[in-house]
């Protein structure tokens, strides 16, 4: 192996030495993203919030004082119940003004994240879509949360990062 080559990876290597493997296991940024889609057929809007799943197990352990495991089947309704009731409390949707309740349908989890599946039933068409997303402000200050929006073929996103909750696009 080339001398210089070998000196490199000691040199970027060697830091790793010093880490647990929990503060490797950890993301360096703490986002989540919501994905909301307009589904014209059924005049639903179909929501997805990806939230990394170490981060929202560490959020319902703290507000539940409970022992959280999303990958437990066993305890897949305990954890459904958890998951509803936090997201409950800490994402609200506006329609043209309006404030809407949605459905929660049920988490998966994805690789490091955590798929939460909400739908809001009987929509028509809107110009206006509003979030309040506080999803994770209750564990990280650097905590930024994402919108994305399609209706009709058209792709809205913004942002809110911590305090800041509130979010809306307009089409």
């Amino acid at each position: 192996m080339n001398p210089i080559f070998s000196k490199l990876l000691l040199v970027l290597l060697l830091p790793f030495g010093f880490y647990s493997k929990e503060e490797v296991k950890r993301h360096p940024f703490h986002v989540s993203n919501t994905e909301v889609s307009y589904n014209t057929k059924n005049k639903s809007l179909e929501i997805t919030c990806r939230i990394f799943t170490d981060d929202l197990e560490n959020v319902l352990s703290k507000r539940f004082k409970n022992k959280i495991d999303l990958y437990a089947k066993s305890q897949e309704k305990e954890m459904n119940a958890f998951v509803k009731s936090y997201l409950a409390a800490n994402l609200k949707f506006v329609i043209d003004g309006k404030s809407v309740k949605y459905n929660y349908v049920g988490f998966e989890n994805d690789h490091e994240a955590t798929n939460v599946y909400l739908e809001i039933g009987n929509s028509p068409s809107f110009k206006t879509l509003s979030v309040d997303n506080g999803v994770l402000y209750d564990l990280f200050e650097d905590q930024m949360n994402i919108l994305h929006v399609d209706k009709n073929g058209n792709r809205k996103s913004t942002k809110a990062s911590f305090p800041e909750r509130k979010m809306s696009v307009s089409f």
